[in-house]
């Protein structure tokens, strides 16, 4: 037992370092980039009125998770986030398969992002490259290995910029808005089509990724949980909080860009928010807006990194991964798991297909919803008596559609790009052969249980010193 206290007393994260605040904060900056592009594309596939019934769905989809994760990480408050739910429900393969659905999606969302990151660099000060990718890596895992507080505190800041953004974009374009702008695609000959849906239901269901990247990675707030003042209160309110935030924002674009900018005109932007502002006769503002769009990129990017490391920090120590990830230095930061896959990532961003790597994102984060949303309902069965600070409202219910929608959601992505689906497949088949050929040999502990007592005694053995 006191080679389990030595061996967790050098994988310590840094307690209290963030209220309920902070953790909204962190969930809306997770996100935040998807409110300036991305999105739009999914008008292209569905017209207005279909892709607004796709982000419905999807806006059902991840409240519902958002209430079961705020009940599983008040009850189970470890920086595995959604691992550590499963590996509670579903035993060490479970646990392991969710977190590896978890990592892909964070683990290329962020070399997706910094290829965008570039592009938007490339248009505002007319260069490019994979040295810029490599600048941005280095900079913000260097913010990161500063210490929790002051990463988070910096990711506040760069969010509210663009939150300002957004906010100041749905203002003005509020006195230009036209109900008819939204339907200016016209009908096909698709199975159902109408001026409502174009492109039929069909569209619909093509259309979910692109309604998922106003809320995607939202679900990574209780990957801070080790981190948090009082997880069992702080970790709950954030994630709520942050989702309610973000379906604000979603509505304010998804209705005014097109309302103000047409359906047909934005389904097409690479920019939404300054094409609408342009075409609204706000140019002062669209070239404020094009800056502070970089600051979203930005803020999502930062945040996506830190929850991957967590997250390699939380299966490291377990022993899915090699041990070494997850020594912490003086600061209590995890340096291992924020520069290997920080340098994976990179690696990754040199492909330049950005739309590739988020589509294979999302395959990742609907796998890893099901996995999620079924450790809710199982826990509920099989540890009625576990404590439960916060109950999700519906109880199993509730679980029980963000399941069923987030296989719907798995499909959609099939529906768009077949290609991503299948290369991601391939990654998860890659990653289970590793598990069961090495790692399920190699675990700190057999069950979660026993992993947090074992936490639970190295953290009290270090308090007493």
């Amino acid at each position: 037992m006191s080679d389990n206290k030595e061996y967790l007393a050098k994988r310590q994260l840094k307690r209290g370092s963030a209220g309920w605040i902070l953790l909204a904060g962190l969930g809306v900056s997770y996100v935040i980039s998807g409110d300036f592009a991305g999105w739009n594309f999914g008008i292209a596939e569905a017209g207005w009125g279909g892709f607004a019934v796709a982000t419905v769905l999807m806006a059902v989809m991840y409240l519902t998770l958002v209430l079961s994760l705020a009940e599983m990480s008040a009850a189970i408050p470890a920086s595995g986030g959604g691992y550590s739910f499963a590996r509670q429900a579903m035993g060490p393969a479970g646990g392991y398969l969710t977190g590896l659905a978890v990592l892909i999606e964070y683990a290329l969302a962020p070399a997706a992002i910094v290829i965008f990151i570039g592009s938007a660099v490339e248009a505002l000060l007319g260069f490019n490259g994979p040295w810029v990718y490599a600048l941005f890596y280095i900079v913000f895992i260097s913010i990161h290995l500063a210490g929790v507080g002051e990463a988070l505190k910096v990711m506040m800041v760069i969010s509210g910029l663009a939150v300002f953004a957004i906010i100041a974009t749905a203002i003005a374009l509020f006195t230009h808005f036209d109900v008819s702008r939204l339907f200016d695609i016209a009908i096909t000959d698709a199975a159902g089509a109408s001026e409502f849906l174009p492109f039929g239901w069909y569209g619909v269901w093509a259309a979910l990724p692109f309604a998922m990247w106003l809320f995607l990675a939202v679900e990574g707030v209780p990957l801070a949980a080790e981190e948090a003042k009082d997880p069992a209160k702080d970790v709950p309110k954030g994630i709520i909080g942050a989702m309610l935030f973000l379906l604000f924002t979603a509505l304010l674009v998804v209705v005014l860009i097109p309302g103000a900018g047409g359906a047909s005109a934005m389904g097409a932007s690479a920019v939404p928010l300054v094409d609408a502002l342009n075409v609204t006769g706000n140019a002062s503002l669209a070239t404020l807006v094009n800056i502070l769009g970089l600051a979203g990129l930005v803020a999502s990017f930062f945040s996506i990194i830190y929850g991957y490391s967590r997250l390699v920090f939380a299966l490291s120590r377990a022993g899915y991964f090699p041990k070494s990830l997850s020594v912490t230095t003086s600061r209590k930061v995890p340096a291992r798991a924020l520069i290997v896959p920080g340098i994976f990532g990179f690696l990754a961003s040199l492909s330049g297909e950005g739309d590739l790597m988020l589509a294979m994102a999302v395959v990742g984060a609907t796998v890893s919803y099901a996995l999620m949303a079924l450790s809710h309902i199982l826990l509920r069965i099989k540890q009625p008596e576990l404590a439960r600070p916060y109950k999700t409202p519906g109880g199993m219910i509730t679980s029980a559609i963000a399941l069923v929608l987030s296989l719907v959601a798995l499909t959609g992505v099939y529906a768009f790009d077949p290609r991503a689906f299948l290369f991601t497949v391939v990654l998860f088949v890659i990653g289970a052969i590793y598990y069961f050929a090495y790692s399920s040999k190699h675990l700190v502990a057999h069950s979660a249980d026993e992993e947090f007592a074992m936490l639970a005694e190295a953290e009290a053995a270090l308090s007493t010193k």
